[in-house]
């Protein structure tokens, strides 16, 4: 006979929050989001950390390049998505990293013999206006000069014209050494009034150019997510079949952290994964796993070896694992369940693995109950799906703007090898739903007033952190009643972005 599970399955729709003490230090302007990503031992720091507790999740109407860098720059991860062959893959984390490094090796290089009508074309495909012009036209060949949009005239000019007559050549460029520092060459550009420094090495050779809007960008995103090397950090996700194959692509492409994409990972598939990247990388491939629903399902992945543990079965908004196979459990309360484990695996081993709450959130509020339950941090399909930044297409449905949004379970994806059970039947079945989501705008705009949102609320639960929140944060459930109580009821709402009830 089966065995009835002890546990509660709430939803976060089920939980309020409950006021604490604001003292006047707690406005939003002191309040900070940052979050371990990957696990860390008592008194070290994580080697990986987020500026905000959000990332993307790891699928094709999700996460690509634009999504990457975007999301870097207001302090979050992408989890590219591994739903495509390992070498397009590796070239998206590549093209995230490579968007934005303090020296950028350009991918738009000249030769002095190339025609305007060619940078033009150049230009039009890469939307780069800089473009070194080196002796083999490699990236790495011997700097002759540089063009940028200010040395033609392509209304005027000869098209046919040779690089070599328009380029600024390299006598009277200002140039930085290879040991130049990134401080050091942002204080030439600043100095000298320039868009761009080439970098190269003792004999004139390119190493790399430094932009000034970079400079300029970062001053004006202080919470970007950067590596050692000022590059944007972004994840990719992995399955638990060609990982030999996939991993050491995306390790040189310069992933910063793996995740193995699955729809549940108490599984002997992930542990075989996690103990593969083990063997051949040791602890500098940073891997998360999942997912999970309660303690046990935690302390199998920690022990494995993971990084941090994903939370959620069937949650997600296009998710029907549940109705379709009858696997899950409410995700308010497998956070908390998971968060518990998480805390006693802390107090014995001394070990701090981050929990990620993947899954069943609806309302801003919603990610706000997931850190004060525990979670360390969110991945996001459906809030991400929304924006400009997410691969899919814009579309008109019934005068209504909307974007295209599929699970990685559902026909459209066929990507049914991420619930595989050891490839033994080639009998398919969905999982997820192919759908439309309401388009949001710009992901800057939907993240920032998200993110005043969450700390706002952490104001008025006294606390400056999230650690704090999870500290001071008081929870209670709700009924059905006090939910319809809690939105507009009794009145005829005037706007027409909220439906009008009666009761």
């Amino acid at each position: 006979m089966a065995t009835f599970f002890e546990g509660e399955s709430h939803t976060f729709s089920e939980y309020l929050l409950v006021p604490g003490y604001s003292s006047a230090e707690n406005i939003p302007a002191n309040v900070s989001l940052k979050t371990p990503l990957v696990k860390f031992r008592r008194g070290e720091e994580p080697a990986l950390s987020l500026n905000i507790p959000m990332v993307s999740a790891i699928m094709q109407s999700v996460s690509g390049v634009d999504m990457g860098v975007a999301l870097a720059i207001e302090g979050g991860l992408a989890f590219i998505y591994g739903n495509q062959t390992p070498e397009s893959e590796a070239a998206m984390v590549k093209a995230v990293k490579d968007h934005k490094a303090g020296f950028v090796e350009s991918d738009s290089t000249l030769t002095p013999d190339m025609t305007m009508e060619q940078v033009m074309e150049l230009k039009a495909r890469t939307g780069h206006s800089t473009m070194p012009v080196t002796d083999d036209g490699s990236s790495r060949g011997k700097l002759l000069g540089i063009v940028t949009s200010r040395d033609y005239r392509p209304s005027r000019d000869d098209h046919q014209k040779k690089v070599r007559e328009f380029m600024t050549p390299r006598e009277k460029l200002i140039v930085g050494d290879k040991d130049i520092t990134l401080k050091k060459a942002n204080d030439v550009i600043w100095d000298n009034k320039l868009n761009a420094l080439p970098v190269v090495d003792e004999n004139d050779h390119l190493m790399g150019i430094v932009f000034r809007k970079d400079y300029d960008q970062h001053k004006s995103n202080p919470n970007e997510l950067l590596d050692a090397n000022k590059r944007y950090m972004v994840g990719a996700g992995i399955n638990t079949r060609d990982y030999a194959e996939r991993v050491p692509l995306l390790v040189e492409a310069g992933a910063d952290v793996l995740c193995i994409d699955s729809s549940e990972g108490f599984s002997e598939w992930q542990k075989r994964t996690i103990e593969w990247v083990r063997a051949n990388y040791g602890d500098s491939v940073k891997i998360g796993a999942g997912n999970v629903v309660d303690g046990d399902g935690f302390r199998f992945l920690a022990d494995c070896g993971a990084d941090f543990v994903k939370v959620g079965i069937g949650g997600g908004s296009i998710c029907i694992t549940r109705e379709t196979k009858g696997i899950g459990r409410g995700q308010a309360s497998a956070v908390i369940d998971v968060c518990r484990a998480r805390d006693k695996y802390y107090e014995e081993t001394g070990v701090y693995v981050p929990v990620c709450s993947d899954g069943g959130i609806v309302y801003d509020y919603h990610m706000t109950l997931a850190l004060a339950m525990g979670a360390d941090f969110m991945m996001l399909g459906r809030y991400f799906a929304r924006f400009d930044e997410s691969p899919t297409e814009r579309v008109n449905v019934n005068g209504q703007y909307m974007k295209e949004y599929w699970g990685e379970g559902s026909a459209r994806a066929r990507n049914w090898q991420r619930y595989d059970q050891g490839g033994a039947s080639k009998l398919g079945f969905v999982e997820g739903v192919d759908s439309y989501v309401p388009y949001a705008g710009s992901l800057k705009e939907g993240v920032g007033q998200t993110i005043y949102k969450i700390k706002s609320t952490m104001c008025n639960c006294g606390a400056k952190t999230i650690k704090e929140l999870q500290e001071k944060a008081r929870l209670t459930l709700v009924s059905s009643t006090s939910i319809v109580e809690g939105g507009a009821h009794d009145v005829v709402v005037k706007d027409s972005q909220h439906s009008v009830s009666y009761r």
